[in-house]
Formats: C-alpha cells, sequence, structure tokens
C-alpha cells in the first residue's frame, strides 16, 4: 500500500471537523476520481479509497476525466500534479472552462511549494505532498465532499431566491433597492412619488414574496443572489 500525508493548509484541524460530519452523508452518490498515469499509483488508491467505503473510478489521464465527468456530477478528484499528457494544473484550468465544479485535490512531489501554490490559484480544494498518510488522504476527501455538498446547497438556494426575486414587480423591486440601502420608508416614498402607506404595501408584498421573515434575511438574500452574479 502506497503511504503517500497531507500537508495542505486545509488538513490540520480535519480529524474534528469530520466528526461532525457523518461519512454517509458525504460519500453517497459521489464518485471519487483517481487520475494518475502511474497503474501501481492509480490501483493502489484506488482500494485504499473503495475500502473506507467510497465509489472510486480511475483514470489513467486527465483527458480521460475529462471525457468521463459533466456539469452537476457529484464527488471529488485526487490527481497527480505532474502528467505527461496533461498536467494537474493544466486539468484545472480544463474544468474550470468546462463548468465542471468537482473540488480536486492535487498530488504534489516533496517540497514542491511552488506547484502547490499554482494549484490553490488555479482552484484547487487542496494539495497532498508526498509521502502522505492513508487516513489523511480520506480525511482530505470527506473534507472536500462536505464542501462539495454546502456548495451545492447555497447554489440550490440561489436559485430560489432568483426565482422569488422575479416574481417582483417594477415598483416592489424599486422598493427593495431602496431597503437594501437603508432607506427608511418616507424616504422611499419621497424618492418614488408616493406616499408612505403604499411604500409599506410594497414592503409587505416584498417580505411576503421573498418568503422573508425580517429585514435582516431580505438583505442576506439579496446579498446571496449579488454574489452569486457577481460569479457568474
Amino acid at each position: 500500500m502506497v503511504q503517500m500525508p497531507l500537508t495542505g493548509a486545509l488538513v490540520d484541524d480535519t480529524s474534528r471537523r469530520m466528526c461532525s460530519i457523518p461519512q454517509e452523508r458525504t460519500s453517497r452518490d459521489a464518485t471519487i476520481h483517481i487520475v494518475d498515469d502511474d497503474d501501481a499509483v492509480r490501483d493502489s488508491l484506488s482500494l485504499l479509497l473503495s475500502t473506507d467505503g467510497f465509489r472510486v473510478r480511475a483514470h489513467e489521464s486527465a483527458s480521460h476525466l475529462l471525457a468521463s465527468v459533466e456539469p452537476g456530477d457529484t464527488g471529488c478528484v485526487v490527481t497527480d500534479a505532474r502528467m505527461p499528457e496533461m498536467t494537474g494544473i493544466e486539468l484545472l484550468e480544463a474544468m474550470k472552462a468546462r463548468r465542471l465544479s468537482l473540488p480536486v485535490v492535487v498530488i504534489t512531489a516533496y517540497a514542491d511549494v511552488s506547484l502547490a501554490v499554482q494549484a490553490m490559484k488555479q482552484g484547487a480544494f487542496d494539495f497532498l505532498e508526498k509521502p502522505f498518510d492513508n487516513e489523511a488522504l480520506i480525511a482530505c476527501v470527506r473534507l472536500a465532499l462536505a464542501y462539495e455538498r454546502e456548495e451545492q446547497f447555497r447554489a440550490a438556494e440561489t436559485q430560489t431566491i432568483e426565482a422569488r426575486l422575479q416574481t417582483l414587480t417594477a415598483r416592489e423591486s424599486e422598493v427593495l433597492e431602496r431597503l437594501l440601502h437603508g432607506m427608511p420608508n418616507k424616504v422611499i416614498g419621497r424618492e418614488l412619488g408616493i406616499s408612505v402607506r403604499t411604500v409599506e404595501v410594497h414592503r409587505a408584498n416584498v417580505m411576503l414574496k421573498m418568503n422573508a421573515g425580517s429585514l435582516s434575511e431580505l438583505v442576506r438574500m439579496s446579498l446571496a443572489a449579488e454574489q452569486a452574479r457577481g460569479k457568474g
């Protein structure tokens, strides 16, 4: 068995954090993609993760992985950084271009700091430095899956918020915009040329349509939608 541990920035407290994440929540219906041109390493990592209960798929090259996954697939990728056809860094770039959101763990050689930094800048979830401990790899994979689940939840929540925003009338949207800028009802009414009572009616409709229990919740939802648009 290859003994290969984690020195990545995210895994110092992995053991503590993983205690609160049931394995069945992070591994069910998710596939761990192993990408390595070395048959022995690929087989070893596949055996390690499958023995621990993960669904594993092995790939001999980055191009093989890219031909096998689609946007919306769940799981994560564990890839070697240096491969002859396409490097781990190039794989990250290709995944970003294809909008593949699977978190990626990059395996780097000992003390290859520059490559590790480059991987993180390209969006890698974390990196493993050879040699690394089996338990550290398993912990990192679980953390990557938990992160992916959280991202999926946020994406679904944002879609719901956007759908609710689309139900607002033009006037309700104008009132919402001014509420988000902290304007009181009297000022909003003066700007829009309507009575305070009318502002209150529009404000109540906004809260109802957005399913917001408070102004702070309304602000949070609006900011989440705005941030999601910025990422897109």
